[in-house]
């Protein structure tokens, strides 16, 4: 056995060990502490024979390591070193070593919350902070600290920031490791790349081929670019120089190996790799690495309740992980498909999952375990808020939780399974109307990668081309793997719920699928676009029949721009809905203003979410909500919809008057009227429902009976509608200027009066439009006494000229007024 840089540090690992429960184990990557730690610490006394997990992020990294440990003992997997992950299990009677995947340690926890006869948890690569990592973690804690004070936990990482870890831990000593990087000379663009990022991936190979012995990783963001830069190798002649072979986590096992192991003497090989080959996997013989500097992530968005699959730019923590492989055996090379001011830029590390997630499964997971609130567990990062509460929300919906958080039966059912929380309950409540089946082959199909081309290139949505499709042998066979892994999965998950995995009819599909996503129910608007129940748009492209289904169910859409594009779903029937979603259906009477129509409408709505199901008019609705409904639509139109006569427009003006020197007489402005409008108009609006009818309100008398009985008496005094002017006319007074009442009267008719008119009690004296015998404006005044002696003169002599017949007399203080062109006695 060839030494590693991890040996160095195994004795002082284990005398902590010996001393304390937890550690945390910062060691390069390459050093070896993946597979040399767990058989170090195998036979250490403190374990009494007990078994020893070790957590990997991914399933291939797990059977990966599980079979290089089993090899260096000289066995099978299986035997003293074995594995489980998902779909697949290779343990054995005398396993001491179980290389485990982070769910699985969640299923393991839930089910013997004392793990017995476990000894030591090992958490691999817990930089990459999975949800499921960090959740395993705080139920190991958790488990430790009431049940199993012995259980040892260790944390092992290459560039984990080890401090905030060994805090949680109870303060946990910290081990440095120290590794063998040989030196990786890097090279980055001198300017951005204008092509696609899997045709200058392939560039870069070719450039490398020639330049550099050695194999070569190349990582890309996923699988579909792994097999675009495959087909652009072969089509450029690669097979002359060097076998290529992929590397993503849905290849299978021997796919891998071939990816992983050793190539044959004197063969060079190209490996085609997502990030998954950024830890816990070694690939042998690379000595070039080629850096796409892209990755995908799983994005969850609170606003939509949608997690998407992401193109982003690597972390600086990850890309140095991928430049790391390259220094493995010796000195290497990394070629950065970016420029050096780009690389300034990158993200210090990766985000959390735990903050970007989608937490149903958590919230689930700690409802199983017995806590409502997180807080009540260690974490490095507590769930957010807002996820944790959607979550709360839809769990809630899918009947798996209370309202007060506790699981119910139904939702321990969901959580024994291990499946996505939609899925576990699609499958539970089909088991229970006799299509299990149909359900797990859907939840197979929804849990991989769309492998569905359809005819033409042309991929349509309609989940049942894939249930079809999956259920075709031709199709079946010319997609080999996919389907394999898909029919695999649904059988596995037919033996996990205890159900027979008959085939039946692909009518349900749209039912199962609503089950799932209830939320997601869409109601057809028009051609292709669609109303969710949870309130968002969403549309089906193109001519595709689903697209004009009067109901579908979206199963996958990317939660982005007003109307959401769908990429998976299945029709449903109106009748399905009523039969199966009654208790979610919510009967409300709706009375509201229509604006167009100008009148109140009253209809009743049968409401599943935001759609409307059917709606039908109500005869005589309730007459207070009726009421309100007339009062919200004159509050949106303003007051001009009232019938203001000219008595009322008066009166209101009046009433404004008097108000800005009587604080106590009511305040009829604008703001005051539609603020208050339930008080002084709703008693007189009762059977009212349209604007036609409001004619029929005589709002003087309205306003009138705001006043109290002294106001009333007192109107005429503070505010008068006319003033009898020396001719002996009762002229009107204007108050639309409430601040200037304005009387407007022949100068000839106020002969005689020495002083302006007073109102407000004597307070105010009002403006004076003094017209002409043609009843234009020749001088606006409020004072009266002073236009007579200084101005009148002036004005005398101008209109004498045009009006030679009308009266014009010397002294206006002495002469007789009228409202004639001249006096009778003159």
């Amino acid at each position: 056995m060839r030494k590693l840089p991890i040996d160095v540090t195994l004795p002082e690992l284990k005398a902590v060990l010996v001393s304390q429960v937890n550690a945390v184990l910062v060691a390069p990557p390459g050093s070896g502490k993946t597979t040399q730690v767990p058989l170090a610490l195998m036979d250490e006394p403190w374990l009494k024979g007990q078994r020893i997990l070790m957590l990997e992020p991914r399933r291939m990294a797990a059977r990966a390591a599980a079979r290089y440990m089993a090899r260096l003992l000289s066995e099978q997997a299986g035997e003293t070193v074995g594995y489980r992950v998902r779909l697949d299990s290779c343990v054995g009677p005398r396993t001491r070593i179980e290389v485990i995947t982070e769910g699985v340690l969640t299923r393991m926890l839930q089910n013997d919350q004392g793990m017995a006869g476990v000894g030591l948890i090992i958490f691999d690569e817990f930089h990459e902070r999975s949800l499921q990592a960090d959740l395993g973690l705080a139920l190991a804690l958790e488990s430790q600290a009431v049940l199993r004070e012995d259980m040892r936990l260790l944390v092992m990482s290459a560039t984990l920031e080890a401090e905030p870890v060994a805090k949680i831990l109870g303060n946990a000593p910290v081990i440095h490791g120290t590794g063998q990087i040989f030196p990786v000379e890097t090279h980055y663009l001198e300017r951005r790349i204008t092509t696609r990022a899997e045709t200058a991936v392939t560039q870069a190979i070719f450039t490398a081929l020639s330049a550099n012995t050695g194999d070569i990783l190349a990582f890309l963001p996923g699988a579909g670019e792994i097999r675009q830069v495959q087909a652009e190798l072969a089509t450029g002649g690669i097979e002359r120089f060097a076998r290529v072979a992929p590397l993503y986590g849905s290849l299978p096992p021997a796919g891998q190996d071939a990816a992983i192991l050793p190539g044959a003497p004197g063969e060079r090989k190209v490996v085609l790799a997502t990030s998954i080959a950024e830890t816990s996997l070694t690939v042998e013989g690379v000595r070039t690495v080629i850096d796409s500097g892209l990755m995908r992530v799983p994005c969850y968005s609170p606003g939509t309740g949608l997690t998407r699959l992401e193109t982003i730019r690597v972390s600086r923590e990850a890309a140095d992980q991928r430049r790391g492989r390259a220094g493995r055996l010796g000195p290497g090379v990394c070629y950065r498909l970016w420029t050096k001011q780009d690389d300034l830029y990158l993200e210090a590390k990766a985000r959390p999952e735990i903050l970007s997630a989608d937490l149903a499964s958590l919230v689930l997971e700690l409802a199983a375990w017995g806590v409502t609130d997180p807080q009540a567990l260690a974490w490095l990062d507590i769930p957010p808020a807002a996820a944790f509460i959607q979550s709360r929300e839809l769990l809630c919906m899918l009947g798996a939780i209370t309202e007060n958080g506790s699981i119910t039966g139904h939702g321990r059912r969901m959580a024994a399974a291990g499946l996505e929380p939609r899925l576990a309950h699609m499958i539970l409540t089909a088991e229970e109307l006799g299509i299990g089946g149909l359900a797990c082959e859907l939840a197979a199909i929804l849990s991989e990668r769309d492998f569905f081309q359809g005819e033409n290139g042309i991929r349509d949505v309609d989940l049942r081309l894939r249930v079809e499709a999956l259920r075709n042998p031709n199709y079946s066979a010319q997609q080999g793997a996919a389907i394999r892994r898909i029919k695999e999965y649904s059988k596995r998950l037919a033996q996990i719920f205890g159900l027979d995995d008959k085939q039946t009819a692909i009518d349900d599909c749209g039912l199962l699928l609503a089950f799932a996503y209830p939320d997601r129910i869409g109601q057809l608007r028009s051609d292709g676009r669609f109303l969710l129940a949870n309130g968002r748009g969403a549309k089906i492209s193109g001519t595709q029949p689903l697209g004009r289904s009067s109901y579908v169910v979206a199963a996958d859409l990317d939660g982005e721009g007003t109307d959401s594009k769908v990429f998976l779903a299945a029709p449903l029937m109106l009748a399905q809905i009523e039969r199966y979603f009654g208790p979610q259906i919510i009967e409300e009477n709706s009375v509201v203003w229509d604006t167009a129509a100008q009148a109140v409408r009253s209809r009743r709505y049968r409401r599943l979410g935001a759609l409307i199901l059917n709606e039908s008019p109500i005869a005589n609705p309730e007459p207070a909500a009726a009421q309100a409904a007339l009062l919200h639509g004159i509050a949106l139109a303003g007051l001009s919809i009232l019938p203001w006569s000219k008595q009322a427009c008066q009166l209101r003006q009046r009433l404004l008057f008097i108000r800005q020197y009587e604080s106590n007489w009511p305040d009829l402005s604008d703001e005051s009227l539609l603020a208050t409008l339930e008080h002084w108009l709703g008693p007189y609006i009762q059977g009212i429902t349209s604007r036609g009818q409001l004619e029929q309100l005589s709002l003087a008398a309205i306003l009138t009976n705001m006043l109290t009985w002294q106001q009333r008496q007192e109107l005429d005094e503070y505010a008068p509608t006319h003033i009898v002017v020396p001719s002996g006319q009762r002229i009107m007074i204007d108050y639309s200027t409430t601040d200037n009442p304005i009387l407007a009267v022949k100068l000839q008719e106020m002969f005689g009066l020495n002083d302006t008119p007073r109102i407000a009690c004597g307070k105010v004296a009002v403006t004076l439009h003094l017209l002409s015998p043609a009843q234009r404006p020749v001088q606006v005044t409020r004072d009266l006494a002073s236009f007579w002696r200084t101005t009148y003169f002036e004005v005398k002599k101008d209109l004498m000229g045009r009006y030679p017949k009308h009266y014009w007399p010397d002294d206006p203080w002495t002469a007789i007024p009228t409202n004639r062109v001249r006096p009778r006695s003159s």
